[in-house]
C-alpha cells in the first residue's frame, strides 16, 4: 500500500513510519526539518529495506501542502493518508500571546484541511482509502492550560466527523484519534517519568491494527490514555 504520514521525522509520526515500512508498504513521509526527515527515511529505509521517499514540507503554508500533495499524486494515489503533523503551545485563552490561536489553527488544522483535500479527489475516483485524521484528549475534554491547542484540536474533531459522513459514498474510512500524553520531544525536560505516559509506538499500533480491517468495518474512534489516566 501507498502509505502518506505527516510529521513523520520523528515522535508518533516515525513510529507510524517504522510501522507500516515494516510490514513492506511503500511510504511518502514529509516534516519540516529536511534534515531531521533525510536521517528518518535513510534509518527507515534501510532498516526495512524498503521505499521511503520524503518531501521537508510546512503544513500551515497552503502553497507548500500543495506542492505536497502534487508531488505524491505523481507518484501514486495514497491508500492510506495519516494526519499526524501538529504542534502544541500551552496557554489558557485569557493570557496567551497574541497569534496563538492563529498558529494553533494554522500547523494543526489547515494543513490537514488542505492536503486532505488535495488528494480526496484521487481517492474519491478510485473509491478506496483510509484516512487517520489525529486529534487530542484535549479535542475531547478541555482543561486549564489547553488554550487555542484544545481548541484546534477540537477543530480536527469536526472536520474529521463532517469528513466521516461525507465519505461513506466513496468506500473510503475516516479515523479520528485522541492520544492522551505520549512521550515524545514535546515531553522532553518536563520532568516526567516515562513509564507514566504512553510510548509513540502504542499510538501506531492502534492506527496499524485499524488499518487492517476488513473494507466493510471502520474504526471511527481511537481513544488511548496512559494506564494511569491523564496527568494530572
Amino acid at each position: 500500500m501507498n502509505i502518506v504520514i505527516t510529521g513523520a521525522s520523528k515522535g508518533m509520526g516515525k513510529a507510524m513510519a517504522e510501522k507500516f515500512s515494516a510490514a513492506g508498504n511503500t511510504l511518502f513521509i514529509c516534516s519540516r526539518n529536511e534534515d531531521e526527515l533525510a536521517d528518518t527515511a535513510k534509518e527507515i529505509s534501510e532498516k526495512y529495506n524498503n521505499s521511503v521517499e520524503y518531501l521537508a514540507v510546512d503544513l500551515s503554508k497552503k502553497d507548500q501542502v500543495l506542492q505536497f500533495s502534487d508531488w505524491i499524486l505523481e507518484k501514486n494515489i495514497p491508500d492510506v493518508l495519516i494526519n499526524n503533523a501538529g504542534q502544541f503551545v500551552p496557554g489558557s485563552i485569557y493570557n496567551e500571546p497574541d497569534g496563538n490561536l492563529e498558529q494553533m489553527i494554522e500547523v494543526n488544522l489547515y494543513g490537514t484541511y488542505h492536503l486532505t483535500r488535495a488528494l480526496l479527489p484521487a481517492m474519491m475516483k478510485k473509491k478506496s482509502g483510509h484516512i487517520f485524521n489525529i486529534s487530542s484528549i484535549a479535542g475531547l475534554k478541555a482543561y486549564s492550560n489547553g488554550g487555542s491547542y484544545s481548541i484546534s484540536k477540537y477543530a480536527i474533531r469536526g472536520f474529521s466527523k463532517n469528513l466521516r459522513e461525507e465519505m461513506k459514498a466513496f468506500n473510503i474510512k475516516v479515523t479520528t484519534v485522541y492520544p492522551g500524553a505520549v512521550f515524545t520531544d514535546s515531553w522532553a525536560g518536563a520532568g516526567i517519568n516515562p513509564e507514566r505516559i504512553m510510548e509513540a509506538d502504542d499510538i501506531a499500533s492502534m492506527i496499524y491494527a485499524a488499518s487492517l480491517l476488513s473494507p466493510q468495518a471502520c474504526v471511527e474512534d481511537i481513544v488511548i490514555r496512559p494506564l494511569l489516566g491523564d496527568l494530572p
